[in-house]
């Protein structure tokens, strides 16, 4: 059972980015799914988060209209297009699952079920 985050890169401002998360092990069709990220130094902090059926996704304030989440589930796999990269989007991404999207909005980590490796981003000129 694993989930990995990859795609992740060096980028200058402005440039584009998109990182996917993978399962193996266990099908991700069940479950909502939530992207995080922590800067050195900093707290993790919520990026944006999908339903298991993609009828609700939220996004933080600071990457909205900038970022978009999707899923395929026929792929076992959920997205992050993170476009217009700013300085301070870097940090190491992280997906993880949990059983309802409130769960992953109100950060209840207990409740999260299954965490992948990180990726990291770093948007710099």
């Amino acid at each position: 059972v694993q989930l990995q985050a990859s795609g992740g890169g060096l980028v200058q401002p402005g440039c584009s980015l998109r990182l996917s998360c993978a399962a193996s092990g266990f099908t991700l069709d069940y479950y909502a799914i939530g992207w995080f990220r922590q800067a050195p130094g900093k707290e993790r902090e919520g990026v944006s988060c999908i339903s298991n059926d993609s009828g609700r996704t939220y996004y933080a304030d600071s990457v909205k209209g900038r970022f978009t989440i999707s899923r395929d589930n026929a792929k076992n796999t959920v997205y992050l297009q993170m476009n217009s990269l700013k300085p301070e989007d870097t940090a190491v991404y992280y997906c993880a699952t949990a059983g309802t999207i409130g769960t992953l909005i109100a950060r209840d980590y207990s409740r999260m079920d299954h965490w992948g490796k990180g990726t990291q981003v770093t948007v710099s000129s």
